[in-house]
């Protein structure tokens, strides 16, 4: 799937000049919970969120305690703070730099956009102009979306299931070493040793996928720690 499967595409934006209580309002009215902001050629100027609208000296939310480490920056750092939290127009408050996405990006770039700049929407433009925006919402909802296949009549051999695991596991980085697997009447036998109890659940995880699986027994052992010098 693309972005252009999942994104919303009636989107509602804002301006740079606005008040960041006309935002809050329309954030409210609209059960939305950030918007773009779009300059008067209809770009991206920057994006703002319910975070950025946090800490706010109209509601007593302004202050917030100081490291220790920031004081050598105290002087800049609370000037850009005052600005977030005294500023009436959106243009000082909003978050600029917005990366984007376009509709044909797969949503597995996007999900590692939103999980890597930890930013909860991004929006979808085309050639300059914005049509749409991606929400972790949009993306959960596209899960939901997805129709649960129904319990596979296929039988697979014993010697089929393992061959497909180890074509599974094969340069997995989590795969632990030294493992065996052994198919027994769809039963799946996990001999060796491993690194972490992550991996084996790992393994355990990828076997359960694989039609005509029954279950998956676990016997592997811890791996061996060298003993201090």
């Amino acid at each position: 799937m693309r972005a252009s499967d999942v994104m919303t595409s009636n989107v509602i934006s804002v301006t740079p000049e606005m008040t960041v209580q006309e935002v809050a309002r329309i954030f409210v009215d609209n059960g939305i919970s950030g918007a773009p902001v779009l300059d008067p050629d209809g770009q991206i100027a920057g994006m703002i969120s319910e975070g950025d609208l946090l800490r706010r000296s109209e509601i007593g939310t302004d202050e917030r305690p100081r490291a220790s480490w920031l004081d050598i920056w105290s002087a800049s750092h609370e000037a850009r703070d005052y600005i977030k939290t005294h500023a009436a127009k959106v243009r000082d408050v909003m978050t600029t730099g917005v990366v984007t996405v376009q509709p044909g990006t797969p949503l597995g770039e996007v999900a590692s956009i939103l999980e890597t700049r930890r930013i909860k929407r991004v929006p979808v433009t085309e050639a300059g102009r914005l049509v749409g925006i991606v929400s972790r919402a949009n993306l959960v909802q596209a899960l939901a979306s997805v129709p649960e296949e129904p319990a596979s009549d296929v039988s697979l051999s014993d010697s089929d299931i393992r061959a497909m695991l180890m074509g599974e596991l094969a340069g997995r980085k989590w795969s632990f070493a030294g493992r065996n697997i052994v198919v027994a009447d769809g039963v799946v036998h996990l001999w060796g040793v491993f690194h972490s109890l992550e991996a084996v659940e790992a393994v355990r995880v990828a076997a359960q996928n694989i039609p005509g699986v029954k279950r998956v027994d676990d016997h592997t052992e811890p791996y061996p720690v060298m003993p201090g010098i």
